[in-house]
């Protein structure tokens, strides 16, 4: 089978090129994954697009092994004589690596969860020009309020397909369509975004006027002394810490005590089934939530089904890698994500009705590690930040710094509102009893 750079394939292609690589190995063992797509993205600033770009993905990778030594090599040409250079290049290179102290023996035929992942056929097919037209609106209406709006409109297509000489084989495909607008007036500024399967379930109108509006609300802000408030993260904001501690969710790092999940006493270990989070915290890996519906596997072969993470705030499950859990003697999760957080049929106006005092934060804006094991961190509010207070948004305020350990961030969490999709997890708003501000901010 000869294929272009700039033709799709079919599920039954992917499968029958990955076969046909297996059977030409001379390797010991070998896995090869075969990923393809087409990614779109617009670009628009100052009420106008500013780019317009599109990319093709045909990349076959194969790793070849030779008893605990391995190595890769991919190509981008999908001809017969490339394809086999590909082949000879991977098993010369395995002969010579070094054996792999953590090598583990590949997967054997894995079961899935029957399920198909979305593929939206209009997104798979949006042309630059509808493109263009969904961004043209976006800036009439940035025109109209007269605010300087900017921000990405993307769609992308993707197939992925896995096989090993053991027998695995797996093949999925689908489709995404992001978007996010930022909205500037004077010295006010306002951003979300908004993920989906589908392109025509991107709220994209009504977010737009939403973000506009809270842009005029941003303007002339006041300063706040730095110190411990109670906060109420919008979802986008909320969904930026939280993708923190669940990445930190490692079996390795807490049984090696490099973790917050550590423990700290004789005993080592881990904390796995403590109370350590509020009640409110429910967090799942849900690749079939409505709002997601993705792959049914991971890219090295796992099983990607729902898992249990943390429940009534006790941590349930950690991420075991292959071989880690067979150091523990335990069976490997694959990753946490995509996270579903359980969200409440409230708003984030009726957190904010409840609230007496308090802020309101629109942006968790370039976040960073102060401490790993703690998993302290540390970054800035922007974009929108208000005080609260008698349960009304009361004035803007100037962005400030932060540094917040975020396990105890979870922990004092008292409200919570319904839920948003954000790249691979869906979150909701959140009210904090107590968060951590270190000074005021120049971030815009």
């Amino acid at each position: 089978m000869i294929l272009t750079k700039n033709q799709l394939i079919t599920q039954d292609q992917a499968l029958s090129l990955v076969n046909n690589v297996i059977k030409k190995s001379q390797a010991e063992s070998v896995f090869v994954s075969l990923n393809t797509g087409e990614d779109a993205l617009s670009r628009y600033s100052e009420n106008q697009i500013s780019q317009n770009i599109s990319r093709s993905e045909f990349t076959l990778t194969i790793t070849s092994y030779f008893g605990t030594r391995s190595a890769s090599a991919s190509t981008t040409e999908f001809d017969e004589d490339a394809i086999a250079s590909t082949i000879q290049r991977s098993e010369d290179l395995a002969r010579i690596a070094p054996e792999d102290p953590e090598w583990v023996p590949l997967l054997e035929p894995q079961t899935y969860q029957q399920r198909t992942p979305a593929f939206d056929i209009a997104t798979a097919s949006l042309s630059p020009l509808a493109r263009g037209e969904i961004i043209q609106r976006v800036c009439e209406l940035s025109a109209k309020a007269k605010v300087e709006g900017s921000g990405t409109l993307s769609t992308s297509t993707s197939l992925r397909c896995i096989g090993n000489s053991q027998g695995l084989q797996a093949v999925n495909q689908g489709t995404e369509a992001n978007f996010s607008f930022t909205a500037r007036i004077d010295d006010g500024s306002s951003w979300s975004q908004r993920t989906a399967w589908a392109i025509d379930q991107l709220p994209i109108t009504s977010l737009t006027e939403q973000i506009i509006d809270r842009a005029f609300a941003s303007r002339h802000p006041r300063e706040v002394s730095p110190g411990k408030y109670p906060v109420i993260f919008d979802s986008a904001a909320f969904g930026d810490l939280l993708t923190w501690v669940i990445w930190n969710l490692d079996a390795r790092a807490a049984d090696e005590g490099r973790s917050f999940m550590s423990r700290n006493d004789a005993t080592g270990g881990n904390r796995l089934g403590e109370q350590i989070f509020s009640p409110l915290v429910q967090v799942n890996r849900d690749p079939a939530h409505p709002l997601l519906q993705t792959s049914n596997f991971f890219s090295d072969g796992l099983s990607n089904h729902y898992l249990e993470v943390i429940k009534d705030g006790i941590p349930k499950t950690l991420s075991y890698s292959r071989y880690w859990a067979q150091q523990q003697n335990t069976l490997p999760t694959g990753y946490l994500f995509p996270i579903v957080m359980q969200g409440s049929d409230q708003s984030l106006n009726d957190l904010i009705s409840q609230t007496e005092r308090g802020i309101l934060v629109s942006r968790a804006w370039y976040v960073r590690f102060v401490n790993p094991k703690t998993l302290e961190v540390t970054g800035m509010t922007r974009d929108g930040t208000f005080w609260i207070e008698d349960g009304k948004i009361a004035y803007p305020i100037k962005n400030l710094r932060f540094n917040q350990n975020l396990p105890e961030m979870l922990r004092d969490i008292d409200a919570i509102s319904s839920v948003e999709r954000y790249g691979s997890k869906v979150v909701p708003g959140v009210r904090v009893k107590e968060f951590n501000f270190t000074s005021i901010s120049d971030s815009v």
